[in-house]
């Protein structure tokens, strides 16, 4: 079995600014909600779209987004401090390699990802950890008085809307490179668990034309499918669109099952939905489990910061490599290579034992 490496910390680059002293720091961290406020404002407002390859002054770049000229400069300068846009000499303002994620036409745009982790409801959720850590209960339905799911599609739609749109892009980078990854040869079948608008299987049948393929997810996801697994569509025939619940039942045998980035519930859950997988595959199938580490060195901050965010919203956490290997060897399945995806997501690959 292989487990990610752990990088060492670099040494900073010479010539780099020094650090600042360990108080100032501590002002900047209990500052950080202001930092994530003004990337959620550019994003709102559109800035980076508006922000061409040419470098703008703030009074065109203001004409452009129907802002206050003098507001729009304060916002870009404490973002230009954390590399998102950069300010010249001359008092323009230019794009950074951060900024240009933030548009909406960047094939690697992060911008429905800095809109999801700044969603209003998170807002009202964040001043209340220190209940969840006492508890180790999600804060979310004493807030709002229901599940969070159900709270986001009866409550709040912009905020479903947008975390689907995040899902949506999230599955859309990092399926090719699932696919890339993984060596099907051999199989048949693929079901792709819990698996939204089914980004993954459409990557993995294109990969292996002969190959059979099954969507799972919740009803008003999968209604929602990729245009080309539905009628009409081009992988139409060879797939399986299957709405439930898959903590319940997992109705579709394969050869290989996807379960990417939904083990991230409370633990019964996770227990419950890999016991589903291991009953519907039954000995010699193969489980893929892909997941984002708190212990994965090179997107720490981002993983432990969505450990978090996870207590509170669904009492669910993000898994170490042990934690992980725990869980999937608690539900009956052999855990062989443990292989990068890309910098922030792991493949497990298992196996029912015969």
């Amino acid at each position: 079995m292989t487990a990610p490496s752990r990088a060492s910390s670099a040494p900073p680059e010479p010539g780099a600014p020094p650090s600042p002293p360990p108080s100032m720091r501590l002002r900047e961290l209990v500052f950080g909600a202001a930092c994530a406020a003004a990337v959620r404002a550019a994003a709102r407002l559109g800035v980076a779209d508006a922000l061409g390859d040419a470098p703008m002054t703030v009074d065109t770049l203001a004409a452009a987004l129907r802002t206050e000229p003098g507001p729009l400069r304060r916002l870009l300068r404490a973002l230009s401090c954390y590399g998102v846009f950069a300010e010249r000499p001359d008092g323009t303002f230019a794009h950074t390699e951060m900024s240009r994620l933030l548009r909406e036409d960047d094939p690697n745009s992060l911008r429905a990802i800095a809109l999801w982790c700044t969603e209003p409801w998170t807002w009202d959720a964040w001043p209340h950890l220190d209940q969840a850590v006492r508890t180790g209960r999600n804060v979310v339905e004493d807030l709002y008085g229901k599940e969070f799911f159900t709270y986001l599609n009866e409550d709040a739609p912009e905020s479903a809307d947008v975390f689907n749109r995040a899902m949506t892009r999230s599955s859309e980078q990092s399926a090719r490179e699932v696919a890339a990854l993984l060596d099907l040869s051999g199989s048949r079948s693929v079901a792709d668990v819990g698996g939204g608008q089914g980004h993954v299987v459409a990557c993995l049948l294109d990969k292996y034309p002969a190959m059979q393929g099954s969507l799972l997810d919740l009803p008003r996801v999968v209604d929602n499918a990729l245009p080309r697994l539905r009628a009409g569509g081009d992988l139409a025939d060879r797939v399986r669109i299957v709405p439930g619940d898959v903590r319940d039942a997992v109705p579709v045998e394969a050869d290989v099952y996807i379960i990417k980035n939904i083990l991230e519930w409370d633990d019964e859950s996770t227990a419950r939905l890999l016991r589903n997988v291991v009953e519907a595959g039954g000995p010699g199938t193969r489980v893929v489990v892909i997941e984002n580490l708190v212990d994965d060195t090179p997107s720490m901050r981002f993983s432990t910061a969505m450990d978090l965010l996870l207590l509170l919203n669904v009492g669910g956490a993000k898994h170490t490599t042990d934690s992980m290997v725990g869980r999937l060897r608690a539900a009956g399945l052999a855990v062989g290579d443990i292989r990068p995806v890309n910098p922030f997501l792991h493949a497990f690959d298992c196996m029912v034992p015969a």
